[in-house]
């Protein structure tokens, strides 16, 4: 077996085990605290050179720092190589952690405890939650759920195996950037990593919405994301939410900014549990498609 099709299962397998390492731990905690001070340290340049900076500097330190740690690595056993390799690659992906959130407010709702759906919703987007009603909430929690589906598992894996671990982690520093400082707001301090991410997660966007295609749907499904995905401002992550949208049946909407599936039902707990098990299977079908696809790639290393 190649060295990425093996560190790709045990990397998963790890994930789905353990999930997330707590923050003080996380190498992506860490990076976001890096990303955190040179902003501050940048303030004093020109937008435009401030932001051109953060782009270059945490994707290419991100990458060397991979190619670092995986060069390393093939000196040593087999299995020495394989689990290290695979532990490094976890640090780049979620996907415990993503349902693990959706769970939190679908059993919030279920319980009818509004202020505390409001708050677990909280920790999955970054729009205020506080006047969201239940099926706005559920609407954001599925909205999540399949975004990060692409940008939390399905990006990293992909560049993993057409990279390596340095562009599994280059990857995850571009689209931690886009998070921290890619907004409208932030102007042309945020436009380069904004821009950098679109470009990174474009392909994995669509692999997502394909997933969902196939996990539940078919045909209608791409179709829908087609006609649907340009309600957001992204490029990429209407793709995957309208497939989502689609392939559950359901309106997913965040007042003022999109609707997706305009003549769905209106989402609740159960459209989330659903969305849940959806997207299990969407993983399950890209993490095997992975897999195969590594197998197929010259690495270098054989076992």
């Amino acid at each position: 077996m190649r060295w990425r099709a093996a560190v790709l299962i045990v990397a998963i397998g790890l994930d789905l085990a353990l999930g997330e390492l707590p923050n003080r731990w996380h190498p992506v905690a860490w990076l976001g605290r890096g990303i955190a001070a040179s902003d501050k340290r940048l303030r004093g340049l020109p937008p435009a050179v401030a932001g051109t900076l953060l782009a270059a500097i945490f994707p290419i330190g991100a990458g060397i720092l991979g190619w670092l740690a995986s060069h390393g690595l093939r000196g040593r056993a087999p299995g020495v190589h394989v689990l290290g390799e695979a532990i490094l690659l976890k640090q780049t992906f979620a996907a415990r952690a993503l349902f693990e959130h959706a769970t939190a407010v679908q059993d919030r709702l279920e319980s009818d405890d509004l202020e505390g759906t409001r708050a677990a919703t909280g920790m999955m987007v970054s729009r205020n939650t506080s006047g969201l009603d239940e099926q706005a909430l559920a609407s954001a929690a599925i909205e999540s759920l399949s975004e990060n589906a692409s940008d939390s598992v399905v990006a990293p894996l992909s560049w993993y195996v057409v990279g390596g671990l340095p562009a599994a982690a280059a990857y995850r520093a571009i689209n931690t950037l886009d998070a921290m400082v890619g907004y409208r707001e932030r102007g042309w301090v945020g436009t380069p990593s904004a821009r950098l991410d679109d470009a990174a997660s474009y392909i994995p966007a669509r692999l997502t919405a394909g997933l969902y295609a196939l996990a539940g749907g078919g045909r209608p499904v791409i179709a829908g994301a087609q006609a649907d995905h340009g309600a957001t401002p992204s490029p990429n992550s209407g793709w995957p939410m309208a497939a989502a949208a689609h392939s559950l049946g359901v309106r997913l909407e965040k007042a003022g900014y999109h609707v997706l599936n305009e003549g769905g039902t209106l989402p609740g707990p159960g459209h989330i549990a659903a969305a849940e098990r959806l997207t299990w299977r969407a993983l399950a079908i890209g993490a095997v498609a992975a897999v195969a696809a590594a197998l197929c790639v010259p690495d270098g290393n054989s076992a």
